[in-house]
């Protein structure tokens, strides 16, 4: 099989290529990446020699890059994506160019050449949750500006199913963690600045809800709905972790033996949604669930962090300040 990932030097597509290189070793992918701010090639090392794994630099708003890349493969893989919310509230522009822009152009030239698309989307579509999980027909109804061009993709994407036949589908996943993630975050943002003995800013009173899923956990769900999905169904991924943000804060400094009175309460911002909760008994049902408990995921990302200083030491250190995180 012949595989574009797009947005492959990011934390999930990096780690997606990575993990299905390892199991599926004839594979071939095309990594297109823009080498933005959240890119690293030292995040595919480890694959970046092998015959069957070529990196093309390149924006998915590109068509003439996009129609020469999709026409060469079987199946297009979209992690390409601004995805930080405090950066559209700051600046919505460039997620409205890459979060709807990107795809209407990756969705032309699956048209055109007749490809499979699957499109990695958010619970934030659904927007904040009092109690309930969304189940793949609840209502969108997105909060930031970030969370609104990943709405839009979708029913652009399920516009392309219903008028051109496109062989499509979309997954939706909750927060993610683990190696390899950009440290504007709130998992790895923690870590650092805790090594490195600094506060850490928190919003409001931390108390907003999110359903963390280990990377790897989330990599198999993708990799399953590549072969098993059916097209122009939507998937929700999760693993019910639904943890808030203080406690997340505190189990990392209690890890690492630092101080609680490192956190430091700042002014919540515009529009913050509490809670994210999916149903994912869909996929499920498929056979896919979750192998990694946050305990165990929140030990494995923490020691890779400890690990990989030179990783994170390479990264802008403007990325570290006392701005808090999604």
């Amino acid at each position: 099989m012949k595989l574009l990932i797009t947005g492959g030097l990011g934390f999930i597509g990096s780690n997606f290529i990575l993990k299905l290189l390892e199991k599926f070793p004839d594979y071939q992918i095309t990594n297109l990446d823009d080498e933005l701010y959240g890119s690293n090639h030292q995040n595919v090392l480890q694959v970046k020699n092998l015959n069957n794994y070529e990196f093309v630099k390149g924006n998915i708003t590109d068509n003439s890059i996009v129609e020469k890349l999709v026409s060469k493969v079987d199946i297009v893989i979209n992690f390409a994506a601004e995805s930080h919310v405090d950066r559209s509230i700051s600046n919505a522009k460039p997620f409205i160019d890459s979060n709807i822009l990107g795809v209407f152009t990756i969705l032309e030239n699956i048209k055109k050449y007749k490809k499979k698309l699957v499109h990695i989307s958010t619970d934030e579509v659904f927007g904040s949750l009092e109690s309930e999980s969304a189940s793949e027909d609840y209502k969108l109804n997105p909060s930031s500006p970030y969370a609104s061009s990943k709405a839009s993709a979708e029913l652009l994407i399920n516009s392309y199913f219903k008028t051109y036949d496109c062989e499509v589908i979309i997954t939706r996943c909750t927060n993610n963690y683990g190696p390899r993630q950009f440290p504007e975050k709130l998992i790895p943002k923690t870590i650092i600045r805790a090594e490195l003995d600094k506060s850490i800013p928190v919003y409001g009173t931390g108390k907003n809800i999110r359903d963390w899923i280990f990377v790897d956990d989330h990599c198999s769900a993708i990799e399953m709905i590549i072969h098993k999905g059916t097209e122009g169904e939507s998937y929700n991924i999760s693993a019910s972790n639904e943890i808030d943000n203080i406690t997340i804060i505190e189990k990392i400094l209690s890890f690492l033996g630092k101080p609680l009175d490192l956190i430091n309460f700042v002014d919540d911002r515009p529009g913050h949604d509490f809670r994210y909760s999916l149903d994912s008994s869909k996929i499920r049902s498929l056979g896919w669930k979750p192998k990694t408990s946050f305990e165990e995921g929140i030990k494995k990302t923490i020691e890779w962090y400890q690990k990989n200083k030179l990783w994170w030491n390479d990264i802008d250190r403007n990325i570290l300040t006392e701005t808090p995180w999604k």
